[in-house]
C-alpha cells in the first residue's frame, strides 16, 4: 500500500464568540485537513485546528504540500514510525519543533486513519485497548465570561453529565480568581472535580502564591502555571505545592517530556496531538509517563481519544459542552469510543 498523493484543504474564519484565557484571545476557527492517498484506493485524513492567526492554516498547508508530502510519495503507508522519523530528519535543519511538528503530526494522524480503514477497525483497537469509555470533564470556564455567565455554563456542563469542569485563571488579581472559583463551586457542588488553568501566565513566585490558594479551595489540579519550556521552575514549583501540576500541551517531542518526568515537575501530563508529534508520539509519551507513575489527561479531544483508550494511566479526556442537538451523550460521565474504522471521533472544538 504505497502513498501516491498528499492533499490539503484549508479553512479559516472568525469565531462567532471569541474566547479568552490569561494570555491570549482565541478569535478564529482555522483548520488544515490533510489527506494521504494510496495505490490501494484507501485514504486517510487528519484535521489540525488553529484558534487564532488567519495565516496559520495556509502556512501549514504550504509546508505539507511543498515539503512534507512530496517526501513520502512512494513510501509504504503502514510504516508510520519510519515516516515520522524520516520527516523529522528532513526538517531538522529548519527546526522541527513548531510548525514542522504540526505538519508531521497531521501526516501521522492521517496515516493512522488510513491504517485503521484498511483493516476495518478503529485505531484504538490497533493500539491495544485498555478501556471502552473515557471519563471526561468540560473546559468551559473562559475568562471573557462574567460570573453569572460562568456559573451558567458550568451548571449546563453538570446537566450534561460531565465528571468535572475546568476554568481559566490568571487574567486578573488573585482575589478575582478566588471569587470566580467560589462562584463555580457554588453551582457544581463540593464533590465535583474543579481544575484551574493559567495558560503559562505566572512566574515561579506568583505560581507558588496562587497555587497554595487554589489548593486551599480544593482544586483538582493547577494547569500550565509557568512557561512550558522552563523544566527547572516546574520541578521547584512541584516541590512547593501539594496541588498537582498539570502541563504538557506546549511541549514538543518526547525529549521535552522525558526531562520533565525525570525531574518530577509534573503531576498530570497533558500532551497536545499537534505539538507532541501526533498520535504516535502521544501514545509513546503516555507509556513513558506510565513508567513514572504519572497520570495522563489529554489536551483537547478528537483523535486523542484513541490514545486515551489504549493507555493504562488515562484519567480524563477534555471536552467543550456537548452539541445542543443531542447527537452526543455521556454514559456515567464517560465518552463511548468510536466504532467506525480509522480515527472517526468527536471534536473538542
Amino acid at each position: 500500500m504505497k502513498i501516491t498523493k498528499v492533499t490539503v484543504q484549508v479553512t479559516s474564519e472568525p469565531k462567532q464568540h471569541a474566547i479568552r484565557d490569561a494570555i491570549q484571545l482565541l478569535d478564529r476557527n482555522g483548520r488544515c485537513d490533510v489527506t494521504v492517498e494510496t495505490d490501494a484506493g484507501i485514504s486517510g485524513t487528519s484535521s489540525t485546528y488553529f484558534g487564532r492567526v488567519a495565516s496559520s492554516p495556509p502556512l501549514l498547508g504550504a509546508l505539507v504540500t511543498e515539503q512534507l508530502g512530496p517526501a513520502i510519495i512512494g513510501q509504504d503507508a503502514t510504516m508510520i514510525r519510519h515516516i515520522r522519523d524520516q520527516l523529522r530528519t528532513l526538517t531538522d535543519y529548519q527546526g522541527t519543533a513548531g510548525l514542522s511538528t504540526f505538519g508531521i503530526s497531521a501526516i501521522d494522524q492521517a496515516l493512522w486513519d488510513l491504517l485503521g480503514k484498511s483493516l476495518g477497525v478503529p485505531v484504538w483497537k490497533l493500539l491495544g485497548a485498555n478501556r471502552t469509555a473515557i471519563p471526561t470533564y468540560a473546559m468551559v470556564g473562559w475568562l471573557e465570561l462574567d460570573v453569572p455567565q460562568l456559573q451558567d455554563v458550568c451548571a449546563r456542563a453538570m446537566e450534561q453529565g460531565f465528571q468535572g469542569v475546568k476554568m481559566k485563571v490568571g487574567g486578573g488579581p488573585l482575589a478575582e480568581d478566588l471569587e470566580r472559583i467560589g462562584a463555580v463551586r457554588a453551582v457544581i457542588g463540593d464533590g465535583v472535580p474543579l481544575m484551574v488553568d493559567a495558560n503559562q501566565a505566572f512566574d515561579l513566585a506568583e505560581a507558588i502564591r496562587r497555587g497554595r490558594a487554589y489548593s486551599d479551595l480544593g482544586c483538582r489540579w493547577f494547569e500550565e502555571p509557568l512557561r512550558a519550556a522552563d523544566t527547572a521552575a516546574h520541578v521547584r514549583l512541584a516541590e512547593k505545592l501539594d496541588i498537582p501540576i498539570a502541563t504538557g500541551e506546549n511541549r514538543y517531542g518526547q525529549e521535552q517530556f522525558r526531562d520533565l518526568f525525570v525531574g518530577g515537575g509534573v503531576g498530570v501530563v497533558q500532551p497536545d496531538l499537534r505539538r507532541a508529534g501526533g498520535l504516535t508520539d502521544c501514545y509513546e509519551i503516555g507509556l513513558m509517563a506510565a513508567g513514572f507513575g504519572i497520570p495522563y489527561a489529554s489536551h483537547g479531544g478528537g483523535a486523542h481519544i484513541h490514545v486515551l483508550a489504549a493507555l493504562p494511566n488515562t484519567i480524563y479526556v477534555e471536552s467543550g459542552l456537548l452539541p445542543a442537538d443531542g447527537s452526543v451523550t455521556l454514559t456515567d460521565g464517560c465518552y463511548p469510543l468510536p466504532t467506525e474504522p480509522g480515527l472517526s471521533s468527536w471534536s473538542a472544538h
